[in-house]
């Protein structure tokens, strides 16, 4: 069973930066897109960033030029770097890998926490 795990949140100031990392523990084949979603408390997840397996990438209004999301289908993996950090980006952010049937891979979730 592919199972994703999530590595690299955690506390920082605003302003700072974290790097999300996602690797799914198997090969999983014929992948159509990977993306990144958070869950605030009290608010439904919503996407932060996806790319396809062409290599499109979208981002949410409130993380465009502050994101960055990378990934590399063959290995599974994917990532999210996040420069200039608000206290508004902190939530659980899960990773998302959609492969051809399609299905809908999902990590564990990761904190991230924006405070001084």
């Amino acid at each position: 069973q592919v199972q994703l795990v999530e590595s690299g949140g955690g506390l920082v100031q605003p302003g700072g930066s974290l790097r999300l990392s996602c690797a799914a523990t198997r090969k999983i084949f014929s992948i159509n897109s990977m993306g990144w979603y958070r869950q605030a408390p009290g608010k439904q997840r919503e996407l932060v960033a996806s790319i396809t397996s062409a290599g499109r990438t979208n981002y949410a209004d409130s993380v465009k030029g502050r994101f960055t999301i990378s990934g590399d289908n063959a290995k599974g993996t994917v990532y999210l770097q996040m420069n200039s950090l608000k206290p508004e980006d902190t939530a659980i952010y899960f990773c998302n890998i959609v492969d051809w049937r399609p299905y809908d891979y999902w990590g564990q979730g990761t904190q991230v926490t924006v405070s001084s």
